[in-house]
């Protein structure tokens, strides 16, 4: 199976009384991997900026603009065309063992830093102790972690916001893909399995009809080291599928968020959100 799908993702803040100027990032461009390519992708931004376009540390696409002009909104639109085709395999490649090598403990040490942001709770520590105890390999804990946090976490949009700790989020048992994701990170971490948080995008309707838009919504998964970094989406419980493009890859959801910046001469601002998404094949 495969699937290409365009996404129209637009934002932005207006600012109450106008600003002089602003300083911006952007992550919203979808990457190009060995289960998805970039057919189009395409940045405007009003009022038009100064813009410099890199590659991050993590790899993820990054547009950092400037405007030196008054102005009373800031709107971006980002527009992309991916073809997904992405591998399923469910065999577990590495042992426990594995995960004490140099080649997992220094290449992806970032991957097994546990913040604030990700850390479990006691409680949660102690499940994931003891199933890391039952578990004959990291895929196998992996898949009873996410299974774990899916059953005890119910999805409530607008129970959390993006500075949510996880922690926090297991306490109230409820929240959005934000915290399920770094609940799975930081109990993964925990035990020395290697984990990175992905933002994206997920098709809203899987029976969608082609050529129908639907109004979608940023995503958030995660990636799990088992000799190659294996997808886990504990919002929905199942792995990242054709529907799934990913835009993003970090420690946690600071290194991912789609628009960040700063501004000067006003107090206050508001920022608006919408992501269209439609299947084309």
């Amino acid at each position: 199976m495969s699937a290409t799908i365009r996404i129209v993702h637009r934002t932005g803040y207006s600012y109450a009384g106008g600003v002089t100027a602003s300083f911006n990032e952007i992550r919203m461009l979808p990457r190009s991997t060995h289960e998805q390519q970039v057919v189009h992708s395409r940045i405007d931004i009003s009022p038009v900026p100064w813009t410099y376009t890199y590659t991050d540390y993590w790899g993820t696409t990054v547009t950092a603009f400037e405007v030196f002009e008054r102005h009373e909104s800031l709107n971006v639109v980002a527009t992309s065309t991916v073809d997904v085709q992405r591998h399923t395999s469910e065999e577990p490649r590495l042992q426990w063992g594995d995960l004490t090598s140099l080649d997992v403990t220094d290449t992806h040490c970032e991957m097994l830093e546990i913040g604030d942001r990700v850390a479990p709770p006691p409680d949660l520590l102690a499940a994931v102790a003891e199933l890391r105890r039952t578990s004959a390999t990291p895929w196998e804990l992996a898949v009873a972690v996410v299974d774990l946090v899916h059953a005890e976490v119910k999805y409530v949009f607008g129970a959390t916001g993006v500075h949510t700790r996880a922690s926090e989020a297991w306490e109230q048992r409820s929240g959005v893909c934000q915290d399920m994701a770094h609940l799975v990170l930081g109990a993964l971490r925990s035990v020395g399995i290697p984990a990175r948080y992905v933002s994206g995008y997920l098709m809203p309707s899987r029976s969608g009809e082609l050529g129908v838009p639907y109004a979608g919504e940023s995503h958030a998964w995660i990636q799990f080291w088992d000799d190659g970094w294996v997808g886990a989406d504990p919002t929905n419980n199942i792995r990242p599928g054709d529907l799934h493009v990913e835009v993003a890859v970090g420690r946690d959801y600071r290194d991912v968020a789609p628009l960040t910046g700063i501004f000067t001469g006003s107090r206050t601002s508001d920022m608006f959100v919408s992501v269209e998404m439609t299947r084309l094949s």
